[in-house]
C-alpha cells in the first residue's frame, strides 16, 4: 500500500507513519509537510525499515499542492492508494476576535486542502481500477467545540460531512473513507499551543492529566492504532465512520452548561 500522510512530519503524522512500518501495511510512504529539515530527517529515519519513504514540501492550503503531492506520488511508487489528512490549523478566535484572514485559513487547511487532496488521489484510484482506503483526522471539537475554538470546529464539522459524503460517493469504485476524532492529545503542537496561545505553565499537562477520566490525556499511538486499522483491509467494509477516541460520550450525561469564561462579547 502506497501511502500519503498529509501532516506527516511530527506528532500524530509521525506516529500514523511509524504503525504503518510495524504492522508492514505500507510498501511506501509521502510525508506531506512545510519543514524540510524535519521532513526529510524523519523520512530517512523511516527508510531504514525497509520501506522507500520520501518528504514532499508542500503547505496543504497552496491552490496546486494537492496536484502536486499526488503527482509526486505517482512518480515516486507509480501508484496511491491511501490517504491520511493529519494536516490542520489550530488556532484561538472567539467570535468577536476572528477575522476573516483568520477564519479563511482555518478553512483552508482543515477542509479545502484535504478535499482536492482526495479529489486528486481519487482520480487515480478509480483510473486505476484498484480503489482505495482514505482517513481524514478530524477532531471532538467538531461536535460544538469551545468558545475559543468557533472556525476549528467548524473546519472539523464541515470535514465530517465531507467523510461522509465522500464514502456515499465513492463507495462503488471500492474506495472507503473513515474519519478518526481525536480529544485532547498530548503532542509536542499541543504543548507549543498551550504555552505561547493560552498562556498556561509549562507543567501545564501534570496539572491537566488528573483531571481527565482516565488520568491522563490521549496518545498519539492509541489514534495511530485506530487511524492504521481503518486504512487497512482488516477494516472490511467501514466507510463512512467517523470515530471518537476521547475520553468522554458525546450526547450522554447532563448536557454542559456555558461558564463565566466560556461567555464571548464584543
Amino acid at each position: 500500500m502506497i501511502v500519503i500522510i498529509n501532516g506527516g512530519t511530527q506528532g500524530l503524522g509521525e506516529a500514523i507513519a511509524r504503525r504503518l512500518l510495524e504492522t508492514k501495511i505500507a510498501s511506501g510512504i509521502v510525508l506531506v509537510g512545510r519543514s524540510t529539515e524535519r521532513g526529510e530527517r524523519l523520512a530517512s529515519s523511516l527508510s531504514t525499515n525497509g520501506v522507500p519513504t520520501h518528504f514532499f514540501e508542500a503547505d496543504i492550503s497552496d491552490i496546486d499542492a494537492p496536484e502536486r503531492i499526488v503527482q509526486y506520488t505517482i512518480e515516486m511508487f507509480n501508484r496511491v492508494d491511501a490517504v491520511v489528512n493529519v494536516a490542520a490549523a489550530t488556532s484561538r478566535a472567539t467570535l468577536f476576535d476572528d477575522t476573516p484572514e483568520h477564519f479563511d485559513r482555518q478553512m483552508a487547511v482543515n477542509v479545502k486542502g484535504p478535499y482536492f487532496l482526495i479529489q486528486e488521489a481519487a482520480r487515480q484510484m478509480i483510473q486505476r481500477g484498484h480503489g482505495g482506503s482514505i482517513v481524514n483526522v478530524g477532531s471532538t471539537t467538531g461536535h460544538g467545540g469551545q468558545t475559543k475554538l468557533t472556525s476549528y470546529a467548524m473546519s472539523k464539522g464541515a470535514l465530517t460531512i465531507m467523510t461522509k459524503n465522500l464514502a456515499f460517493g465513492l463507495m462503488r469504485h471500492g474506495i472507503r473513507v473513515n474519519q478518526v476524532n481525536p480529544g485532547w492529545m498530548e503532542t509536542e503542537s499541543e504543548h507549543q499551543t498551550q504555552v505561547t496561545q493560552d498562556g498556561a505553565p509549562e507543567n501545564w499537562l501534570e496539572l491537566a492529566a488528573p483531571n481527565r477520566p482516565l488520568g491522563r490525556l490521549v496518545q498519539p499511538n492509541e489514534v495511530a492504532n485506530l487511524v492504521v486499522y481503518c486504512l487497512s483491509a482488516e477494516a472490511g467494509l467501514l466507510t463512512g465512520n467517523c470515530i471518537d477516541v476521547d475520553q468522554s460520550v458525546q450526547g450522554a450525561g447532563d448536557p454542559p452548561l456555558p461558564g463565566v469564561s466560556d461567555t464571548v462579547s464584543p
